[in-house]
């Protein structure tokens, strides 16, 4: 699974383009699963599945799992396709240093749409 992540964002030039000032440790926890993905110049250096012992990440997405099933669906409702809209509804929280997330927004966007279609629970 985690090869077929790291193949589609790093396979994908333009999101490579869009990426490239991005060097991050990012959590994604999806109510029943986490993994730590390292980004290098934006690619994945490597997506590790957890659980983890005290990880160590600059930011955390960390989705309940309704938001996480509801978001990676196929065809995902209104007020469920968007990271904002999830935050809206409480189904998803961002912790730690948001100014790599905030500043590379349409990047992780793309990322985390590459990650749903790759491993949706």
């Amino acid at each position: 699974m985690a090869e077929s992540v790291l193949e589609r964002v790093n396979g994908n030039e333009r999101l490579l383009r869009r990426g490239q000032l991005v060097n991050a440790r990012l959590l994604i926890d999806t109510g029943e699963v986490s993994w730590l993905v390292a980004i290098v110049a934006g690619r994945l250096a490597s997506v590790t599945r957890g659980p983890f012992v005290m990880p160590s990440w600059d930011f955390a997405l960390r989705f309940s799992g309704e938001g996480w099933q509801r978001y990676a669906s196929p065809d995902p409702l209104p007020g469920f396709n968007d990271l904002f809209a999830l935050m809206k509804k409480r189904l998803l929280r961002v912790e730690g240093n948001l100014h790599p997330f905030m500043s590379n927004l349409f990047y992780f966007k793309a990322v985390l749409a590459e990650f749903s279609q790759a491993h949706p629970q």
